[in-house]
């Protein structure tokens, strides 16, 4: 589908990163632009860059985890432009709270917004596209959505967004709708995805602190994302995919690689690689090191993990001390948990 005057796009996570290149990419094409972000202040600088290209924008505070906002930004879109063509699923949040004994808000949240929200996204728009001769979905994934090696939240969530974009591909394509699917799986990108928690949503209570291993794993993340293709790029690989019609959306030939050798151990039936060398970071066995020599330094302990808050009360004080050591706890052992 080529991409033209006239046409509409909406953009979640719009107000930087990769949803801002995407609205600015649809704009230097001629389309108008409805932004959406939760984020109000950057969400309004961005639709005015937008416009500044001389298309029109509209912009609409969308928390896209619920699903009254985002069928209220579909209804903004029709209500302003009369047709969506391009809908970009890209609102994306990671969080580095201890995934296994920190609290479950930090799953709600990654999950919320990371899965539930391109759920809530096809369902709202799909009709609006449907009716149209020709659109286009794009779901923004993530290379973790092809190999676990991020958090476990944030993996489980890209992992379900790249399956249900193949789901939806094969069913547009069956049925016979005039709606493309691509689905965007980046490396690392120069975004601010590492800040996600400046959104934190007052509703899920306080925001969980890091985990240990964050104190070994933080500047490495900062770098590597620092370093990554800049967001203009990203996006104009999502431009040639949506006019080709293109399901995959690729940025990193290193990180495919990784993703088709693990499914070659799939394929052979073998155990998953507990020492994986990120693209960008330091060797696994280093990481590995420096996160058991932090744990030495703190006694080698972890603290014993409290019990919900649906517990019986009392139970906490009938729950015996458990510790584990260094050696014994794979949470700590392994690098890639951030």
């Amino acid at each position: 589908m080529e991409l033209s005057a006239g046409m509409v796009a909406v953009v979640t996570g719009a107000g930087s990163g990769i949803g801002l290149a995407l609205a600015e990419r649809f704009g230097r094409a001629g389309l108008d632009v409805v932004l959406a972000d939760v984020e109000e202040p950057a969400l309004r600088a961005a639709a005015q860059k937008v416009a500044d290209l001389g298309v029109k924008t509209l912009a609409v505070p969308t928390d896209v985890s619920d699903e009254a906002a985002v069928n209220a930004l579909a209804a903004a879109a029709v209500d302003r432009f009369g047709a969506v063509h391009v809908v970009c699923n890209n609102a994306g949040v990671t969080s580095d709270a201890d995934p296994w004994f920190g609290p479950v808000s930090a799953w709600k949240w990654v999950l919320g917004v990371n899965l539930w929200g391109v759920i809530h996204g096809i369902r709202a728009f799909l009709p609006l596209l449907a009716a149209q001769r020709q659109s286009h979905i794009v779901n923004t994934a993530s290379i973790a959505g092809l190999i676990p090696a991020t958090s476990p939240s944030y993996d489980a969530a890209k992992h379900a967004v790249v399956a249900m974009s193949e789901d939806l591909y094969r069913a547009m394509k069956v049925a016979g709708l005039p709606v493309g699917v691509s689905v965007l799986c980046p490396g690392w990108v120069r975004t601010g995805i590492y800040q996600a928690k400046r959104n934190w949503p007052a509703s899920l209570g306080e925001v969980p602190p890091p985990a240990l291993t964050a104190q070994v794993s933080t500047s490495y993340v900062e770098r590597v994302i620092s370093e990554g293709m800049a967001p203009a790029a990203v996006a104009d690989l999502v431009a040639d995919a949506i006019a080709a019609d293109r399901f995959w959306v690729f940025t990193d030939t290193e990180f495919t690689r990784m993703a088709l050798e693990r499914w070659q151990r799939i394929a052979d039936g073998l155990n998953p690689e507990t020492e994986i060398d990120v693209p960008g970071f330091p060797p696994a066995k280093q990481l590995i090191a420096e996160i058991r020599q932090l744990l030495a330094g703190l006694g080698g302990e972890l603290q014993p993990v409290r019990p919900a808050r649906s517990s019986p009360a009392g139970a906490a004080d009938r729950l015996p001390v458990q510790r584990w050591s260094s050696a014994e706890c794979s949470l700590d052992s392994d690098p890639r948990v951030w």
